[in-house]
């Protein structure tokens, strides 16, 4: 991207100044990388290595990974034909769909409980201060490609929610709620969620869910996994934030992505939750 504005500027204003662009362009990049090793370093966070044991019984939880926020090119609007998916392939979303669909079939084939949140909204009831988005009949709305194969497991749940948290957005007409009642169905004393975004629709679900365990409301549920490497921020660039009406701009280029996403890491470890920096499950023999 920042290849195609150096060409358009020494197209228009000669290659002069689109060296001179470069160089600032540059010099702005290394500047973000030390203030967010600075941030780092003020704000620290630990992860750990984290082993699925056998015999506790664990849920995964997968927050919003759909084509909206993480399918290039997919995120088009009808209404403001705004994007908040990637223009482009991201290595960071790319990694937490790979670490998504690896554990997502580790724990298909082990036959545990998975349950997907997936961002789907009317355009009449939309999410202040985001523009339209994963519009509810939607392709937006679905599932990523690489992880569309869990909707035919039996041991799969797909709950739709039309706002950032999906506790919230668990509850029914009735008061009941679909979570709530996943969690105490399948027993589960650990939950490991991934998802996007880090710092919005992961750290509202997290927050809520140890809220909740906390007032003792989601026995017998213990910890709350987040998985660092299988979560992801969303881009929302301040181009174009500041033409939509009181919207505020989750920029997510460079360094940015890397901060806004330490940040939500920090502040879920702050309310109770662990953060994972690797996950594996443990492996048991079989005796002869």
């Amino acid at each position: 991207m920042v290849g195609d504005c150096i060409l358009a500027v020494a197209m228009m204003e000669g290659w002069d100044i689109a060296v001179h662009y470069w160089i600032l362009s540059c010099e702005l990049k290394i500047w973000y990388c030390r203030l967010v090793d600075l941030l780092k370093k003020e704000i620290p966070l630990e992860e750990e290595p984290v082993v699925i044991a056998e015999h506790v019984k664990t849920g995964l939880v997968l927050v919003d990974i759909i084509n909206g926020f993480c399918t290039p090119g997919s995120g088009s609007l009808v209404m403001t034909t705004q994007i908040l998916a990637p223009r482009e392939p991201n290595r960071q979303i790319s990694e937490m769909i790979g670490e998504s669909e690896r554990l997502a079939r580790l724990f298909c084939d082990k036959k545990w409980p998975v349950l997907a949140f997936l961002d789907s909204h009317r355009p009449d009831q939309l999410e202040h201060p985001y523009p339209p988005h994963c519009l509810a009949g939607t392709d937006e709305s679905n599932l990523v490609p690489a992880l569309r194969w869990l909707e035919r497991e039996p041991n799969f749940t797909m709950r739709r929610k039309d706002c950032y948290d999906g506790f919230i957005g668990s509850i029914e007409e009735d008061g009941s709620n679909v979570f709530v009642n996943w969690v105490k169905t399948n027993k589960i004393k650990v939950l490991l969620v991934l998802g996007i975004c880090t710092d919005i629709c992961v750290l509202d679900f997290v927050c809520s869910t140890l809220s909740a365990r906390n007032r003792g409301f989601l026995s017998p549920l213990e910890d709350v996994v987040v998985y660092s490497r299988g979560c992801a921020t969303f881009d929302f660039p301040v181009s174009i934030a500041r033409d939509t009406k009181d919207a505020i701009a989750h920029p997510q280029a460079g360094s940015l992505q890397e901060l806004m996403h330490h940040v939500g890491l920090y502040m879920a470890k702050g309310r109770g939750a662990k953060i994972a920096k690797e996950v594996s499950i443990e492996c048991t023999l079989q005796k002869p």
